[in-house]
């Protein structure tokens, strides 16, 4: 095996999604596992951790065609934008619309009645994000459109927030209310309210406990990362993926003598130079030259010299570093907020980047 790889700790995924459950509770809860499980491996997470979630979400419909190829039975919420010339796929494949459209309603009226499968929905209200849903303000003639529908199962109702990780709630407190505006809608019109509402993400699950409603839906928060540095610590999640390799070529370096493309560093007195066998093919971003630390026997080292395709090197000192140790690139103390912050990006990018030739090797305790 590749000796750059990812440990994915299982036992660590259940104990985060158990302690979301615990503070949301009796909310149910849908792990996001889109982008190949934020670069976990969805092969090796879905399947684990289905027994634990109630519904699996992802964001486009092969992503959700290929957790029932799988053998995920559980729903299967594709919270993203489709096409409706893909809807028949949600028949086919059992899969949940997030209907965003009157033309996405009209489509799944349409292959539910004519193909007898009762496609289930749930309708994207648009409070603020300005991606995709129906905005608000125009919600009422969208929601008596679906409503009407007699072949659908109109199963939840939601909206996502565009501030959640900030500590001023005032943005995300709007958005409330211009949801919770549109469920009174159905008051007013003696209709009775979808089952599922959900509104938090994993920063709104940190920060807004009256929007749990029936449902919420962790992403970055379940693989045990914080999504940014000012959210509230109140659920002891820890992160479930360490990124490991192997120093591959050991030399001594001496003043002069710059190292790598562009001859962006070089040592100002003789020193070890380890190179270990990852580069920004496999995530590991470019951009970190000359700011990336790894550990190496528990203790931390700088990256040196312009980051390459498949190869990385580190100075080492004095210090008696061979080739076959143990480097550390994220874990044990390297946290992902750290790459983060040397990339100039978000934990997010940090995770769903690691490249696909890096092997996932999961541990389950």
């Amino acid at each position: 095996m590749r000796p750059t790889y990812l440990e994915i700790n299982l036992t660590q995924l259940r104990k985060n999604i158990e302690a979301i459950r615990a503070h949301v509770a009796p909310a149910k809860i849908l792990p996001m596992v889109k982008a190949n499980a934020y670069g976990h491996g969805v092969d090796g997470v879905a399947p684990f951790i289905e027994p634990y979630a109630d519904s699996l979400g992802v964001a486009v419909v092969e992503e959700g065609i290929h957790l029932r190829e799988l053998g995920i039975r559980k729903p299967i919420l594709v919270a993203g934008a489709t096409l409706p010339e893909q809807v028949p796929l949600f028949a086919e494949y059992d899969l949940t619309l997030d209907c965003a459209s009157h033309d996405l309603l009209d489509m799944a009226e349409e292959v539910s009645r004519s193909t007898g499968a009762r496609i289930k929905i749930h309708l994207n209200i648009d409070t603020g994000m300005e991606r995709t849903g129906v905005r608000d303000y125009e919600a009422e003639a969208f929601l008596l459109k679906a409503s009407a529908c007699k072949h659908i199962e109109v199963e939840g109702i939601y909206t996502h927030l565009a501030n959640s990780e900030m500590p001023d709630r005032s943005y995300s407190f709007m958005q409330l209310e211009r949801f919770q505006g549109v469920i009174d809608l159905y008051n007013k019109h003696s209709l009775p309210v979808p089952p599922l509402r959900h509104v938090c993400n994993s920063g709104g699950i940190l920060h807004l406990p009256e929007a749990y409603f029936e449902m919420v839906r962790p992403g970055l928060l379940f693989y045990g990362v914080y999504p940014g540095a000012e959210v509230e610590r109140t659920i002891d999640v820890k992160p479930a993926l360490t990124w490991r390799s192997r120093v591959a070529h050991s030399k001594r370096t001496r003043p002069g003598r710059p190292v790598s493309y562009g001859s962006l560093w070089q040592a100002e007195a003789e020193t070890g130079i380890v190179t270990v066998p990852c580069g920004y093919a496999d995530g590991y971003f470019r951009r970190m030259t000359n700011r990336a630390r790894v550990l190496i026997g528990q203790k931390e080292y700088p990256q040196v010299g312009r980051i390459c395709m498949d190869h990385f090197m580190v100075d080492v000192g004095e210090d008696d570093i061979r080739v076959g140790d143990e480097v550390i690139l994220l874990g044990e103390g390297i946290r992902a907020e750290d790459l983060a912050q040397w990339t100039g990006t978000a934990e997010y990018e940090v995770l769903t980047d690691i490249g696909a030739r890096v092997p996932r090797v999961y541990v389950n305790e």
